[in-house]
């Protein structure tokens, strides 16, 4: 990857109070890229301590740190401008994005820099697609429910106009005045392990509420959206963690089976009962929102 120069880049507020795995995600890019711009936003806790604790193990990693505007409740729209603030600090071809919550399995390295090293020599490309697998309430339980996005965008061509888009959940390329596009990309078959819903239940709801604040008028919210239930499309993790997550995986702390809890089901889950029987036959999911154009 000499040829390709990479920047990951990332941003992080109170990571250390809501739990999030932010080291384990900052150190499994760190093999793949020649700089880490890490954006830390001013907190209550020792994020910022913790990562400029990891700089002086790397000189890749760059911290700066941001100011969080919390009146930009349209969507969440502070996470997409707090991830463009790391991407405008970028000097790389390729951009290389995780969000905290987000961890890269070592056994997926080369297959990420094959597919950069493939997308870089066409020019229609214009991203990197990744496959998700999403754990929920414990580590050994998958979330294959059809309303769980299966894949999205971590890895963007850089200086083509590119932008973290609405609540940071994937890009769009700027093409004229007000005008965007869905991203040209190659999927790259790796893996992003997402563990934004394994958490002890009391941080779970502390960090819900914490969430719903960025999307939310005061007073409003998701409810008790923060508790774990056995919802339909969850299923035993067979796999392996990144090495990187071991030890997290071992301390865990607190005490459920929602495998073995009582179904949550209701009439609009039919309509998601087969859509993943038509996903499990065919490979395709029907109705997916896709947040991209494959090419390939």
């Amino acid at each position: 990857m000499a040829a390709i120069f990479i920047s990951g880049f990332t941003f992080i507020r109170n990571g250390v109070q809501f739990d999030y795995p932010f080291e384990e995600s900052i150190r499994s890019m760190l093999p793949l890229v020649d700089e880490l711009i890490i954006n830390v936003g001013v907190g209550s806790d020792a994020t910022l301590v913790r990562i400029h604790a990891l700089a002086k193990q790397d000189k890749k990693i760059q911290i700066f740190e941001s100011t969080w505007d919390d009146s930009l409740r349209e969507g969440g729209r502070i996470l997409a401008e707090q991830t463009n603030l790391a991407i405008q600090r970028c000097k790389g071809k390729w951009g290389l994005y995780l969000q905290a919550d987000e961890v890269l399995h070592e056994e997926d390295y080369d297959l990420i820099r094959a597919a950069i090293k493939k997308a870089d020599k066409d020019s229609r490309i214009d991203g990197i697609l990744f496959d998700y697998v999403h754990f929920y309430g414990d580590f050994f339980v998958v979330n294959c429910n059809p309303s769980a996005y299966r894949h999205e965008v971590r890895a963007i061509r850089l200086g083509y106009q590119i932008f973290s888009w609405k609540d940071a959940q994937g890009f769009r390329k700027k093409v004229g005045e007000n005008r965007f596009e869905k991203l040209q990309v190659l999927r790259s078959k790796a893996r992003i392990f997402h563990y934004g819903w394994v958490r002890p239940p009391e941080v779970m709801k502390e960090k819900t509420v914490a969430m719903d604040k960025l999307y939310h008028s005061e007073g409003e919210g998701t409810g008790n959206n923060y508790r774990y239930k056995r919802i339909y499309g969850l299923e035993r993790f067979k796999g392996t963690h990144p090495a990187l997550m071991e030890q997290r995986v071992k301390e865990k702390k607190w005490q459920i089976d929602l495998m073995a809890a009582p179904l949550v089901f209701t009439v609009k889950d039919i309509r998601k009962v087969l859509a993943r029987l038509v996903e499990k036959v065919t490979g395709r999911l029907p109705f997916e929102y896709k947040n991209y154009r494959k090419i390939g």
